[in-house]
């Protein structure tokens, strides 16, 4: 794999052979509404799961992505994970088709999450290693069109799948930038307010250099969109050296250290925004129809699946929880096939099983009550 010398340009990739590591089976026990259910996927790469609302599907999709060492994809306290009616522990237990075993547990009376790999003790952040997942929630229906903050969040953790310091850099400046507005407050010195805007500096540059680096190679394979990253911190590295463009954002800090209402009021990659352009329409993401963002939305996930695949060797859990809500017949069938085409196994959730009807290679869930109650392989699959 060869890169380019500037590191906001694009890598030049070459592909690695695909190698799709899956989940074969899954028990999930005291989470949620789930008092023990267990998903054998068969050896299909689509795991659709279906059911009426408030039946377990989306607490299944969450179990599956605690797998990641995250906090999952509703983000939810760990106490609120357990089954109301339990003793206030749970297990996520799942095996691979490599043969590897991954746990994330809760025990009774504890606050913290455990992981176990192949029944031995590990981290969190150790199961990364072995599952890399990304999800699509509901909430994500509407990222181009709420809060820049919602959009900084969603693409800087899909940035953080390569560089697991950008999450730690942001959770860094932060508290620098806490830090700061506290010492102009309470009037500290020059040379103390300088010690901490070289610190805000430095961390920014690598927050946004990271950002432009990460848009730049999703581009490669967003074939139908194009991501951009605009702010004061992102345009000085566009338009200067990295160094220079530390120096100059330095400058900027010293320069504002006044406060308006007892408050800190500074530009910097706080405040940047992230943009989706597609191409099929030529029309930015958030002036199209809900259809249509939903659309180039997934199609900006497979975009990172393939980023994944040839930047790391490894594959990714791709998680859709309601994938098809506003999707229409023909946006479907492109889906399942892109999907299926994917370097990806795929868990879907949805209301109506018929309109899923199409994806091949799947294995259909039915989820009631907190339960699994049917398990069928699609005629389609190839296991």
């Amino acid at each position: 794999m060869q890169r380019t010398a500037n590191p906001w340009m694009p890598v030049r990739f070459r592909p690695w052979p695909p190698n799709l590591k899956m989940i074969n089976q899954i028990t999930i026990s005291n989470f949620r509404n789930h008092i023990c259910s267990r998903i054998r996927t068969n050896g299909c790469k689509n795991v659709i799961i279906t059911g009426s609302n408030g039946a377990g599907k989306t607490a299944v999709l969450e179990a599956v992505s605690l797998l990641s060492g995250e906090r999952g994809l509703r983000g939810a306290d760990i106490q609120n994970l357990s089954r109301f009616d339990g003793d206030g522990g749970f297990s996520v237990f799942a095996s691979t088709n490599d043969d590897t075993d991954l746990c994330v547990y809760l025990n009774s009376g504890e606050t913290n999450r455990r992981a176990k790999i192949d029944n031995e003790n590990a981290s969190l952040s150790d199961l990364a290693r072995f599952l890399r997942i990304i999800w699509l929630t509901p909430k994500e229906d509407r990222i181009f069109v709420e809060s820049a903050s919602d959009r900084r969040s969603f693409f800087d953790r899909l940035a953080a799948s390569f560089e697991p310091a950008h999450i730690g850099r942001l959770t860094r400046l932060n508290k620098l930038m806490s830090e700061r507005g506290g010492a102009i407050k309470s009037g500290a010195d020059k040379n103390w307010l300088d010690v901490l805007d070289k610190q805000i500096a430095s961390t920014a540059i690598a927050i946004a250099a990271e950002r432009i680096r990460y848009a730049s190679e999703l581009n490669y394979f967003f074939e139908n969109g194009a991501v951009s990253v605009n702010g004061m911190v992102e345009k000085l590295i566009v338009e200067n050296t990295v160094t220079n463009a530390e120096i100059l954002y330095f400058e900027y800090l010293q320069n504002n250290r006044d406060l308006t209402g007892d408050k800190m009021v500074i530009d910097g990659v706080h405040k940047s925004d992230f943009g989706v352009f597609n191409k099929i329409l030529n029309l930015p993401a958030y002036i199209t129809s809900t259809g249509q963002q939903k659309s180039i939305l997934i199609d900006l996930i497979l975009a990172h699946t393939k980023l994944v695949h040839v930047r790391t060797k490894q594959n990714i859990l791709i998680l859709l929880d309601e994938a098809i809500a506003h999707l229409d017949e023909s946006a479907r069938t492109k889906l399942f096939k892109d999907l299926n085409d994917s370097d990806a196994q795929v868990w879907a959730t949805g209301i109506d099983e018929n309109a899923f009807k199409n994806i091949p290679n799947a294995v259909f869930v039915t989820c009631q009550n907190g339960s699994i109650s049917n398990i069928v392989v699609s005629e389609k699959t190839n296991a």
